[in-house]
């Protein structure tokens, strides 16, 4: 049986987590995220429902997907060493994540344990993200 305290980890350092619609499939990402990137995801959940309380929530390919009426606007990914967030429209934003994709538009922001990272920033972020056209993805 899985939990929170022995989380069932992709290689790469990621959650597997069931396909699934709303808030609980989301939460038990969040608490299986290992170590402090829980605490980052949480914290991160709790920054989009602040911006858009009636905010879509998903997991789709062991990934936690934020989004609205149209569409995805925010996920993230848990890898060793870091959570990568991914902001589908993330070239629109301003100012624009640091980190460049292959995919057109998308823009990245890497947390890692170290980092002091601007809550306020990220919040800037989501607020923008929301009022931008959604992102289907299926």
């Amino acid at each position: 049986m899985q939990d929170s305290a022995n989380p069932n980890l992709s290689s790469s350092g990621n959650p597997k987590i069931a396909k699934g619609d709303g808030d609980a499939p989301v939460k038990a990402y969040l608490d299986a995220m290992p170590g402090w990137k829980s605490g980052v995801g949480h914290r991160l959940d709790q920054i989009v429902v602040r911006s858009l309380p009636d905010v879509r929530k998903a997991v789709r390919w062991n990934t936690p997907l934020y989004g609205k009426d149209d569409g995805w606007f925010f996920a993230m990914y848990c890898y060793k060493k870091y959570v990568q967030l991914t902001f589908f429209r993330g070239e629109d934003l301003i100012p624009a994540p640091p980190k460049g994709s292959k995919v057109e538009g998308v823009r990245y922001f890497n947390i890692h344990e170290s980092d002091a990272w601007d809550e306020a920033m990220m919040a800037d972020w989501m607020a923008q993200a929301i009022k931008l056209p959604g992102v289907k993805l299926w």
